[in-house]
């Protein structure tokens, strides 16, 4: 169907408290040198060029790729473009300033919200969060009077929220960039990932030349041990990658790198779409593996999950709000039951914003 722009995005267009023009969060550097994505202009019907059978179904073609551009030119004149519209990251979940940390969350359907965590011993009352007009739950926690961070890097944070349905659930940030699991526990926590300084890796290498041939590797770092165990970023950095080189690849297609708590789906059953997988390491293990791929002029390719969601209620964000159309297509068309999984709404406005980011 159509989908309509909104009045206004969730949070002022490309706003980014306390960055300075141009910054990016930790981890996401390399993105200062993309260019701005042209809008559309022609007509849509080059691509026939490629296929003469595409010529039969001109008619919707044509409807797919007038609502594309309509999209498009909606996304430039709300959000400042497509590249910084794909930069959700900049504004939800947890950002940095000076003074202290900002945390935001969409979740149009709750009544009321709070930050909790090892912080403010999970007390529900310490930080309440304001909702806008967009439905956009945001609160500030100051830096401690010594300077350092109100939440500890590594301490462990969710989300209170009273949801559509009237009920209190305690669920895991939409845009975390950590979640584990302790031994021997079912569910998995929100962790709050914020190194030092000095822990944080630093990228040695650059991105190797586009080579005239792809000759991809495809690999499951979990999997790529020689024993029986779940293999790590290390060990897939230290030992795997060099043997790839060896065979003749020049690039390596990871799966299963969002973090997914049925570690049976093969990471098709995402729960945190901007966490790389716990059981294999950090986020800095896994920059250095990347590193470590660029070092030897192997591509990497991450295999990104956007056509669907895990089902899983506890750990992801299905029904975060109390809702089944936050993220998703409401009734038979937002479940597949043939993966037990939810279908995202590509019409939504800010279920765009949280994918194209």
């Amino acid at each position: 169907a159509p989908v309509a722009a909104p009045v206004a995005p969730g949070v002022a267009p490309g706003m980014a408290p306390g960055m300075a023009p141009g910054a990016v969060p930790y981890g996401l550097e390399d993105i200062r040198d993309k260019k701005r994505v042209p809008l559309p202009t022609t007509d849509g019907t080059g691509i026939y060029g490629f296929d003469d059978a595409l010529g039969g179904h001109h008619g919707h073609l044509g409807y797919r790729w007038d609502q594309y551009k309509r999209m498009r030119y909606a996304i430039e004149e709300n959000e400042g473009g497509l590249e910084k519209f794909s930069r959700g990251y900049e504004i939800y979940g947890f950002t940095e300033t000076d003074e202290g940390i900002w945390y935001r969350e969409w979740a149009p359907g709750a009544h009321s919200a709070s930050l909790i965590g090892d912080f403010n011993g999970w007390n529900a009352g310490s930080d309440p969060m304001t909702k806008n007009e967009f439905g956009t739950f945001e609160v500030f926690l100051p830096n401690n009077a010594d300077g350092t961070r109100a939440i500890p890097h590594g301490s462990k944070v969710k989300i209170h929220l009273l949801t559509a349905s009237g009920e209190w659930q305690d669920r895991i940030p939409a845009w975390i960039k950590f979640a584990t699991q302790d031994p021997g526990a079912i569910p998995f926590d929100g962790i709050y990932y914020s190194p030092p300084e000095e822990e944080r890796y630093k990228f040695k290498h650059a991105r190797p030349r586009k080579p005239e041939n792809l000759r991809i590797y495809e690999a499951h770092v979990g999997m790529s041990s020689e024993h029986p165990v779940i293999n790590s970023y290390v060990d897939f950095r230290d030992n795997v990658l060099p043997r790839i080189k060896k065979l003749g690849y020049n690039a390596v297609q990871l799966m299963a790198i969002q973090e997914h708590a049925f570690y049976g789906s093969f990471g098709y059953h995402v729960t945190n779409f901007f966490a790389c997988s716990s059981r294999c390491g950090t986020p800095d293990e896994l920059k250095s593996m990347v590193d470590r791929a660029h070092e030897l002029g192997l591509h990497m390719i991450v295999d990104i999950v956007h056509s669907h969601a895990s089902n899983n209620v506890n750990d992801g964000i299905n029904m975060f709000d109390g809702t089944e159309g936050q993220y998703f297509r409401e009734g038979p068309q937002g479940y597949h039951w043939m993966w037990d999984s939810r279908c995202f709404n590509y019409g939504s406005w800010e279920g765009m914003r949280f994918l194209l980011s």
